[in-house]
């Protein structure tokens, strides 16, 4: 799995000109989903997720986890991010998980998530093509890859 974190002060996704999911001072997480992932790529992202100190402290020095500042979660699936361009100009999503593999991946990785905080989470719509804004506040923006700590 491979995730895009971004520290934001606002972020919204929406589908046919729909809000599906909104959040304040939080994360927004672009989520992919590859073919050799399995549930302990979950456990172990969501853990990394929410324990992430990238929140200042009164001193102005990210030291605080999305849990310590009681930050919202918006998770929005993308499998474009296991794009391989390697050969050519068109990108290749080979190693993306087909649907039957991600959705319950992603399912189980929104689960984790919402008990991880102790509260709902917001996220988008899966294989939906969607909109997504933000505020990046810093800018802070994180890459973590599963298979690659």
């Amino acid at each position: 799995m491979k995730v895009v974190i971004q520290r934001v002060s606002e972020s919204r996704v929406a589908v046919d000109g729909s809000t599906v999911g909104a959040i304040g001072q939080g994360l927004l997480v672009l989520l992919g989903i590859e073919t050799e992932d399995r549930e302990q790529d979950v456990q172990w992202l969501v853990k990394k997720i929410l324990g992430l100190r990238i929140f200042n402290d009164e001193r102005g020095v990210m030291n605080r986890s999305i849990k310590e500042v009681a930050g919202e979660l918006l998770v929005v699936s993308q499998f474009t991010l296991h794009a391989s361009t390697r050969k050519g100009n068109r990108p290749s999503y080979i190693k993306a998980a087909r649907p039957e593999q991600a959705i319950p991946l992603y399912q189980d990785f929104l689960q984790e998530c919402k008990i991880g905080l102790g509260r709902e989470i917001a996220s988008g719509v899966f294989g939906a093509d969607m909109q997504v804004a933000l505020v990046n506040d810093g800018p802070v923006t994180i890459i973590i890859d599963s298979k690659n700590p």
